[in-house]
């Protein structure tokens, strides 16, 4: 196939990587906005190779790409507890922009070299200038450590042309349980985890509220308040003592009602 016709073939995967991580990520963000703690550590994406392609489609004897080879455009999204997987799965699940077409549990049914994973194959809907279509896509999720695990195991595969020694790979084998014992580890102290995790967005969002409130009123012309505000904020926030922050809002809030309710009677 010429370049340009490969070029023609891979566009619309290229936008629905592009689509996806930003969806995903946005999942994220309104999560952290809200001051909870989100199952999304982080997103990557990928559209594979041309000659990524043509060498799965000679080992696999694919002659449609477009309707046998699922990964051609790749989103991966880390997670740091493996509970997070089946929470995300869910998320997935209950979207309308895309539609699950089957998955394949690697985390309860790992495979015999140690591999855990994830995978959904999804048909995503793409617009573009040349029409609407639909294609398919794969979601790998997993842990943290079984990311690194998967990582480097790609390497090898990569320099051993798929067939990695028997002693590396035994090697592998134990790496990759150890990984999981890992995971496992973390998910025992996953409440503690996720509640010190959340006490610290919860901080951020509302520093960020507070320091939007002293704005307003440096707007109000209220200059000698603000300072005195934005100094107990410093000292407040050097300490890390949420309470205080809170109690801090709380009083720019109750001024910043008394404000309101003067210019409403004026």
């Amino acid at each position: 196939m010429e370049y340009e016709k490969w070029d023609e073939v891979l566009a619309p995967y290229d936008h629905a990587v592009e689509e996806l991580k930003v969806k995903f990520k946005n999942i994220r963000k309104e999560f952290m906005a809200k001051g909870e703690y989100s199952p999304i550590e982080f997103v990557t994406g990928r559209t594979k190779k041309i000659a990524s392609i043509i060498s799965k489609s000679q080992r696999l004897n694919i002659v449609d790409i477009e309707s046998e080879m699922e990964d051609i455009a790749g989103i991966r999204i880390m997670c740091q507890f493996v509970e997070d997987i089946y929470t995300i799965i869910e998320l997935i699940e209950n979207r309308t922009d895309m539609s699950i077409v089957y998955s394949k549990d690697y985390i309860q049914n790992f495979k015999d070299s140690g591999y855990r994973s994830y995978h959904v194959i999804i048909k995503y809907p793409i617009n573009s200038i040349a029409g609407s279509k639909e294609i398919l896509c794969e979601i790998q999720i997993r842990t943290l450590a079984m990311n690194f695990w998967a990582t480097i195991e790609h390497s090898l595969k990569y320099k051993y042309e798929h067939y990695i020694p028997e002693d590396l790979a035994v090697r592998l084998r134990r790496a990759a349980d150890a990984a999981f014992l890992l995971d496992q580890e973390m998910s025992e102290i996953r409440e503690d985890i996720m509640k010190a995790q959340v006490m610290c967005q919860v901080k951020s969002v509302t520093v960020r509220d507070v320091l939007n409130k002293i704005q307003e009123l440096y707007n109000l012309g209220e200059t000698h308040k603000a300072l005195v505000y934005q100094r107990r904020l410093d000292k407040i926030d050097n300490e890390r003592d949420i309470a205080e922050i809170i109690h801090l809002k709380r009083e720019i809030d109750n001024l910043l009602q008394q404000y309101n309710s003067n210019n409403k009677n004026d």
